[in-house]
């Protein structure tokens, strides 16, 4: 079989298996945050931490819950860093710096995931499960109460009221990560993956040198990294080391639980909001363009050129001959397309045009389909904006699913999408600007420059993958790196949730025949158009320094 024919057989097998389960998966979680019951475990907790889940709240307490929540988690995934010399299970680690510590607080509760550090050489058990494993939970169920809450803005009329934040944390965390991410760690386990706890242990001679690894609970931190779109890997290598990610099928797996929550998510909005149509036309639209940017990556880690890449079958630099060009394309693309920033290869050993497609899938808002919660907010509030479009070229007043799109409506949804580039932007040219971050680059040129703009692109659109070849384990990049990451995922939820607010508070516009059919393949080719335009022109001239001209000159 050829390498690009086992690439497309992978792909379609994606799309098989998400198809499966994207009609019951949708309407379990649509059932999930619409239910009035509680499960006796969600009682313990509710009393334990003293909430009360059937009071409703508007986008203000809403949001206050969000940010409490998130800032006592960053609190004490710090302290527990700080202390982890001290703790049982550490394995001999010491506690992390501050500027490091801060770094991973801020990258693991704000769903990132960015790793500065050596995993199997700086986090002990504790830390490891009790921390970093345990925020991987959380966060995701955090971006998918908020993009819960949009929804019921769009679906409830006369009133602000969106709902419970901390009922939505704790179904999302109880009834539907937790359960997925078990099935998943067994099945990884199966395919062979490790679970264990053992400590660090030698494994003979390798080049003069003793080699030595440590164990560790990686199959189930595997599993729900990829399902909350987290993507932080127990070792340094990530998803392409072999404890992690042994083999093709695990690589497959890894895949599947990345994207099968935030395109099911699509069937949950059109379920909620009584329009399964809407739905569609939002999975339509995430993906049309997944499944356009795999197939150019694909295209541009395939078309080789020279006897290397004749021999090797295309461009097997930086990736796994057990995944091969095509398993280390999609997976890629999954993983800058979402908010999990796993990786099984290394984008910097990507074609210049390769590298270039992870960094504009980031670019993008990550939207397609995005993280869990994250990419469905995202996507929601890019089709306000092509609403809003569409209105302005036919003089009606934009509406969207009987909600009017107005003037407060639309500064909102701006200000979403403004805060990303600007933070990328930004704090790209201050690194590049001043003479010490630049030191940290391990290339020059063009492809320096890539280093950096994907550092910073990573860390503000929460995805948490490395271009490689940057030293960010610096006070100027864990510093930075860290606020933009905080900035990049907080920022955006209080224009989300306003938002949300302003919907639930207006009353229903009867559709006309000239209302905008939001459900019509019409609009999916302007909502994919307006994605590509609004949001990928931003960085068109920052591309063109970096993997363009890279692209160019090979």
């Amino acid at each position: 079989m050829s390498p690009v024919l086992a690439g497309v057989l992978q792909l379609l097998a994606l799309v098989v298996a998400l198809g499966l389960v994207y009609r019951p998966l949708g309407d379990y979680m649509a059932a999930v945050y619409s239910s009035k019951k509680h499960l006796r475990v969600e009682k313990w907790i509710y009393k334990s931490i003293g909430a009360n889940p059937d009071t409703e709240m508007r986008w203000p307490a809403y949001l206050r819950g969000v940010l409490a929540f998130s800032a006592v988690s960053v609190l004490f995934l710090y302290l527990l860093q700080r202390v982890q010399g001290g703790l049982p299970g550490s394995l001999g680690f010491a506690s992390i710096d501050p500027d490091q510590a801060f770094n991973t607080a801020a990258s693991f509760v704000a769903n990132t995931n960015w790793q500065s550090y050596y995993g199997e050489q700086a986090m002990g058990h504790v830390l490891q499960t009790g921390g970093l494993a345990v925020q991987n939970f959380v966060s995701a169920a955090v971006g998918i109460a908020v993009a819960v809450a949009l929804v019921r803005g769009f679906a409830r009329s006369r009133t602000g009221e969106l709902g419970n934040f901390w009922s939505d944390l704790v179904r999302g965390t109880v009834r539907i990560l937790l359960p997925i991410a078990v099935v998943g760690a067994i099945a990884l386990v199966a395919c062979g993956a490790i679970q264990n706890f053992a400590g660090i242990h030698g494994v003979g001679q390798f080049m003069g040198g003793s080699q030595q690894w440590n164990g560790g609970a990686v199959a189930s931190q595997e599993a729900i990294k990829e399902l909350g779109t987290n993507g932080g890997g127990y070792f340094n290598a990530n998803s392409a080391h072999p404890f992690e990610n042994p083999n093709g099928l695990s690589n497959l797996l890894q895949i599947f639980l990345i994207l099968v929550i935030p395109f099911a998510l699509t069937r949950t909005f059109g379920r909620m909001v009584g329009s399964l149509k809407q739905g569609y036309a939002i999975l339509a639209t995430m993906g049309v363009i997944w499944l356009g940017f795999s197939a150019l990556m694909m295209w541009t880690e395939f078309a080789h050129h020279g006897p290397a890449f004749d021999i090797a079958g295309g461009a097997m630099e930086g990736k796994e001959t057990r995944f091969g060009v095509g398993g280390s394309s999609i997976f890629a693309v999954a993983t800058t397309l979402t908010s999990t920033g796993a990786v099984n290869s290394f984008h910097s050993s990507f074609t210049g045009f390769g590298g270039g497609i992870t960094m504009l899938g980031m670019q993008l808002g990550e939207i397609a389909p995005g993280g869990t919660g994250s990419g469905l907010y995202g996507m929601l509030i890019m089709a306000i904006i092509a609403v809003f479009i569409a209105g302005l070229m036919v003089g009606r007043t934009p509406e969207y699913l009987g909600k009017k799109i107005g003037t407060r409506e639309i500064k909102l949804a701006a200000c979403y999408i403004l805060i990303t580039p600007a933070l990328v932007l930004c704090f790209t040219a201050a690194a590049m600007a001043l003479p010490t971050p630049v030191h940290s680059m391990t290339n020059s040129g063009a492809h320096g420059f890539s280093e950096i703009l994907y550092a910073y692109t990573s860390g503000a659109n929460n995805n948490g993958s490395a271009f490689a070849g940057l030293n960010a384990d610096t006070q100027w990049f864990n510093t930075t790196i860290g606020l933009a990451m905080l900035l990049g995922r907080f920022l955006p939820i209080v224009f989300v949730l306003a938002l949300a607010g302003s919907l639930a508070e207006q009353k229903p516009v009867p559709a006309t025949v000239g209302t905008l059919g939001t459900h019509k393949p019409l609009f999916t080719g302007l909502l994919v158009g307006t994605i590509l335009i609004v949001t990928g022109l931003t960085f068109f001239p920052a591309l063109a320094l970096g993997p363009l001209a890279e692209g160019l000159a090979s």
